[in-house]
C-alpha cells in the first residue's frame, strides 16, 4: 500500500480505533517503514491507539513489524497478561528476541521484569535461553539476558545450577550406555544385561546419587525430585538410548515419578506441539468443553537434549493389544483388547466414566492431529491411561510431513478413526450409534472452537519460524494450518468439509487397522 492509503487510514483512524482496534496489525502492514512521514504518522497513531488484548498483540512481534515503536506498543499490551498466560506463550516470546534489532529492547526488559517477579517464569526463561545458547545466531544475546537474570537472582541460580549438574550426570550415563551397546553389538542378550547393570552401578555411586537427588524438576519447578529409585530405572531401546529415570517422590507418599532423559534428539518440535495441545485444551475449556487432554511436560534443555515427563499408569495401544493376544498379527484385529484392558482396571460406574474419558479424549486428539497434520500415527505412539484417557506421544512429524520409504514427503494428514477406538466408544455394542453420535458432536464442536482462534495458532507458528525447526521453515508450512482450519471459509462450509473428512475416516478405519497390523508384525520381527 502507498502512503495515500496510510493517509486514508489516518483520516479514518478514529473510526478504526473506536470500532475495530484489532485491525491494527493489518493497518500496519500497509506502512512503508522507509518513509519518514509515514513513520511520524505511525508513531502518533500508536500513541492514541487503545491497547489490544495480549493474544492479539502477539502478532505485532512477528518479523513483519521491524519497527521499534510497534514492538514497544506490543510489549505494552503484553503487560496485561497474567503470569499463567505469559508462561503459555513464553516459548514464542523467547524466539522473537531474534527479531529484535537491539539487544537492549522492550521485550527483554519485560521478560526479565516478569521473571524477577515470578520464579516459575524465571525458571522457564532460564531453560529456554540455556537450551539454545549453543546456536551462533543467538549465543551472545541469550548469554547477556541469562547473565542479567543471574546477577539479580543469586539464590535461584543455586537451584538452577543443581539442575544443570544433574543433567550433565544423566548425559554421562547415557554416553556410557551408548558405548556399551556399540562394544557388545555381537551378543545381544548378554550386552543388554551388562549395560543395565553398568547403568545401575553408575547411578548408585555417591557422586551420581547425590547430584541427582533433591532437585527441582526442570520440567516443573513445583515438583521436587527427592531420590532415585535405582531398581526401577532402565534405558529405552530406541537409537539414542533414552534413559527412563524413576524418582521416589516425598510429597506423593509411595508414588513414583518418572522422567525420560533424551540425548541426541531435538525435542523442540515435540515441545512446540505439546504447547499447542495445551493451548487447545485451554481454549476448549474456556468454551466449556473439557476433552480430557493429557498435555504432559517436555523441555529441551540443551543441544539435542532434554526431558519428557512420564505419564503414570498408562500404556501404548501396541502393548495393550499384545498382552491380550500373543500373536502380533492377530493383535491388531483383536478389537476387544482395549475394552478388556479398561474393564480390568475399572468396574461398574468407573467403567462408564472411563469410556466417557476415552470418548472425550479421542475426540480431542482426533481433531488436534488433523488440524496440526501430525503424521506417522500408529499403535506405538498412542497411549491410554487406566482412567480411560487416550493421548498421543512422539511428535516427530507435524504439518503434514510424513515419513515415506524415500525420506520425508508432505501430504494432507487424513482424519484418523480406528476400528478399535470406535468399538470402545460404543461400549463394545455394534449398534450403539447414540454414543458414536455424541463422539462426532464433540469432534465438530472442538473443531469450530479452534477455528474461532485460528489467527492465534497462525501467529504462534509464525513466531516460531526463526527457531530453525526442520518442518517449520517457511510461510508455506503455515499454509497447512490455514487449510486444515479452513480459514477462508464460513463455519457452514468448514463444517461441511470437516464432516466429509470424518466420513472418509470412518470408511478408512479398516485400512488403518491393516496398517497397524503391518507395523506390529514388523516390530515383532525386529525384537
Amino acid at each position: 500500500m502507498h502512503s495515500c492509503h496510510l493517509d486514508l487510514i489516518w483520516t479514518l483512524r478514529h473510526d478504526c480505533r473506536e470500532n475495530f482496534p484489532q485491525s491494527l496489525p493489518k493497518l500496519l502492514l500497509s506502512v512503508k517503514w522507509s518513509k519518514h512521514e509515514d513513520m511520524a504518522q505511525l508513531q502518533a497513531l500508536l500513541q492514541i491507539w487503545p491497547k489490544l488484548c495480549p493474544r492479539d498483540a502477539l502478532e505485532l512481534l512477528d518479523f513483519n513489524y521491524p519497527d521499534q515503536y510497534v514492538r514497544e506498543y506490543a510489549v505494552g499490551c503484553l503487560r496485561d497478561m497474567s503470569d499463567e498466560e505469559l508462561l503459555q506463550y513464553l516459548l514464542q516470546l523467547v524466539q522473537v528476541l531474534r527479531y529484535e534489532p537491539y539487544y537492549d529492547c522492550a521485550l527483554t526488559h519485560f521478560l526479565l521484569e516478569r521473571a524477577q517477579g515470578n520464579r516459575k517464569i524465571g525458571h522457564f526463561l532460564f531453560w529456554h535461553l540455556r537450551s539454545e545458547i549453543h546456536m551462533p545466531a543467538v549465543s551472545v544475546q541469550f548469554a547477556l539476558i541469562l547473565e542479567a537474570y543471574c546477577r539479580c537472582n543469586i539464590p535461584h541460580i543455586e537451584v538452577l545450577k543443581k539442575q544443570v549438574e544433574a543433567l550433565s550426570k544423566l548425559k554421562s550415563v547415557n554416553e556410557l550406555i551408548k558405548l556399551g551397546t556399540i562394544k557388545n553389538a555381537r551378543s545381544k542378550t548378554k550386552e543388554a544385561m551388562l549395560t543395565k547393570e553398568a547403568m545401575m552401578t553408575c547411578l548408585r555411586q555417591s557422586g551420581y546419587s547425590e547430584t541427582l537427588s533433591d532437585l527441582q524438576s526442570p520440567l516443573n519447578p513445583n515438583v521436587l525430585l527427592s531420590g532415585i529409585n535405582v531398581d526401577k530405572c532402565r534405558y529405552m531401546d530406541s537409537k539414542m538410548k533414552p534413559l527412563w529415570i524413576v524418582y521416589n517422590n516425598k510429597l506423593l507418599a509411595g508414588d513414583n515419578l518418572g522422567i525420560i532423559f533424551k540425548n541426541g534428539d531435538d525435542l523442540r518440535q515435540d515441545m512446540l506441539t505439546l504447547q499447542i495441545l495445551k493451548l487447545m485444551d485451554l481454549l476448549w475449556k474456556e468454551a466449556n468443553l473439557d476433552l480430557r487432554i493429557v498435555p504432559y511436560a517436555c523441555l529441551a534443555t540443551g543441544d539435542r537434549a532434554g526431558l519428557i515427563e512420564v505419564v503414570s499408569s498408562a500404556d501404548t495401544i501396541a502393548n495393550i493389544q499384545l498382552t491380550s493376544s500373543n500373536v502380533a498379527a492377530a493383535a491388531a484385529f483383536n478389537k476387544d483388547a482395549l475394552l478388556n484392558w479398561l474393564k480390568e482396571r475399572n468396574s461398574g460406574d468407573a467403567l462408564d466414566r472411563a469410556i466417557e474419558e476415552f470418548t472425550l479424549s479421542c475426540a480431542g486428539y482426533c481433531v488436534a492431529t488433523y488440524v496440526l497434520g501430525i503424521g506417522d500415527r500408529h499403535s506405538d505412539n498412542i497411549m491410554v491411561r487406566s482412567t480411560g484417557q487416550l493421548f498421543h506421544i512422539d511428535f516427530g512429524h507435524i504439518l503434514g510431513n510424513f515419513k515415506s520409504k524415500f525420506g520425508i514427503k508432505r501430504e494432507r494428514v487424513p482424519f484418523i478413526l480406528t476400528h478399535d477406538f470406535i468399538h470402545v466408544i460404543q461400549q463394545g455394542k455394534t449398534g450403539y450409534t447414540e454414543k458414536f453420535g455424541s463422539f462426532r458432536q464433540y469432534c465438530e464442536e472442538a473443531y469450530l472452537i479452534l477455528r474461532k482462534n485460528g489467527n492465534l495458532f497462525i501467529t504462534l507458528f509464525a513466531l516460531m519460524l526463526t527457531a530453525g525447526l526442520p518442518e517449520l521453515t517457511s510461510v508455506k508450512d503455515i499454509q497447512y494450518l490455514k487449510d486444515s482450519l479452513a480459514l477462508g471459509k464460513t463455519d457452514d462450509e468448514a463444517l461441511k468439509q470437516f464432516r466429509q473428512k470424518f466420513d472418509e475416516a470412518l470408511r478408512e478405519s479398516w485400512t488403518t487397522k491393516v496398517n497397524w497390523m503391518a507395523h506390529n508384525v514388523a516390530k515383532d520381527n525386529r525384537s
